[in-house]
């Protein structure tokens, strides 16, 4: 059935409409607005709308640097709810699963334009909380898949120059590079991501992060340079075979550090890479050095149970080693009473019944040394006798 209403009539209903009388004497009117803001609530954008939404954002805060504080706040404010919408369809929202078909549009989009790039630049001028949501996506959109194809692989093959970005990020404010780390090591997952690293001058740097005097982004960078030398088995091995000689000087240099944690982290990372088969060619050449076999001789002395027990998983590579050159056999018997003595008595919270038959096998190897040499007293001494 229709009603005809003359103008009049139509004016008054839509002034009943706007102005309901349960509501226009109230003193709440702020209820008023509420109910009439959920009568006429905006449609949910669509993934691509989000998107593309986000991008604009983030180009208006990128090139209009010199805008007044309130706008650039009233965008900031409206991307980090765009973004957390983002990140919702990404991850879901606790309730349901992530849908599919939205993830992968979104994920083509993101790439689409550029808005990736956009979103790793404008890192630094996002609050903790939106930057922490922005962190979520960017390793979301690493794993996505899109037609069973990584596009983010693809992407950053072709935009490497945002990895310099984000390796670079070490030397800025310590959340700031704590983010760029958190996203590198994204990244990272893809092999032509890290081999870029790797044959880079930043695998350089990386002796002076680890070391800085902030533990929080030392340790960050610490993470980062194990995934660098962990992840990818055999870009790993070619870039350790290729880069030997200054690689591991530097890197004795970790193990010599004065400070506590650079020598802990470095000793585990060190049995981690020579204990990898794909490095069996680099362990051998690692083991058969004189200088390399003394400085985990003295690690084995230090006082940190952990650090001697790490030591240990490498220094038993030295001691099985079936091809030891004549220095090392030297320094092994020159020092059996004292090494026998310590790893009889030698034990650790993490010992199991691997780490009990790998003490009984050096034990049993370090026996059947030769006599040639006259033993030392202390197994202080055996920096001396080399």
């Amino acid at each position: 059935m229709r009603v005809k209403m003359d103008g009049n009539a139509c004016k008054s209903f839509l002034h009943y409409l706007n102005n309901p009388p349960w509501i226009c004497g109230s003193k709440n009117n702020h209820f008023a607005n509420y109910v009439m803001k959920g009568l006429f609530k905006h449609k949910a954008r669509s993934p691509v709308e989000l998107v593309r939404h986000a991008h604009q954002l983030l180009l208006f805060l990128d090139t209009n640097t010199s805008s007044r504080e309130h706008k650039r706040e009233e965008k900031l404010s409206e991307l980090s709810k765009t973004i957390l919408e983002i990140r919702t369809i990404l991850y879901g929202n606790g309730a349901s699963e992530p849908n599919p078909d939205a993830c992968s549009q979104l994920t083509q989009e993101f790439f689409k334009e550029d808005t990736f790039r956009l979103l790793i630049i404008s890192l630094p001028n996002l609050k903790l909380g939106p930057r922490q949501d922005a962190t979520h996506v960017i390793a979301n959109l690493q794993r996505q898949r899109v037609n069973s194809k990584l596009i983010a692989s693809h992407y950053m093959e072709n935009n490497i120059d945002l990895v310099d970005i984000l390796m670079q990020g070490y030397e800025k404010e310590s959340d700031v590079a704590l983010t760029y780390g958190a996203v590198a090591r994204e990244c990272i997952r893809h092999q032509s991501v890290a081999r870029h690293v790797l044959e880079s001058e930043h695998m350089k740097k990386f002796f002076e992060y680890v070391q800085l005097p902030n533990f929080e982004v030392a340790s960050d960078a610490g993470a980062t340079f194990k995934e660098l030398l962990t992840r990818h088995k055999s870009t790993v091995a070619e870039f350790l075979s290729k880069n030997y000689d200054w690689f591991f000087k530097e890197y004795n240099s970790l193990l010599q550090s004065t400070s506590y944690f650079t020598r802990r982290r470095a000793v585990k990372l060190l049995g981690d890479m020579l204990l990898d088969r794909s490095n069996s060619a680099v362990m051998v050449r690692y083991v058969s050095s004189l200088d390399n076999m003394v400085i985990l001789m003295n690690l084995l002395r230090d006082s940190n149970k952990t650090i001697q027990f790490e030591t240990f998983n490498v220094f038993k590579l030295f001691v099985a080693n079936q091809n030891k050159p004549p220095e090392v056999i030297t320094i092994l018997v020159t020092n059996k009473p004292k090494l026998l003595q310590f790893l009889s008595n030698f034990n650790s919270d993490k010992a199991d019944e691997q780490f009990q038959a790998d003490r009984r096998q050096v034990i049993s190897e370090i026996i059947t040394l030769g006599q040639e040499v006259r033993p030392c007293t202390s197994l202080d001494d055996c920096e001396v006798q080399c």
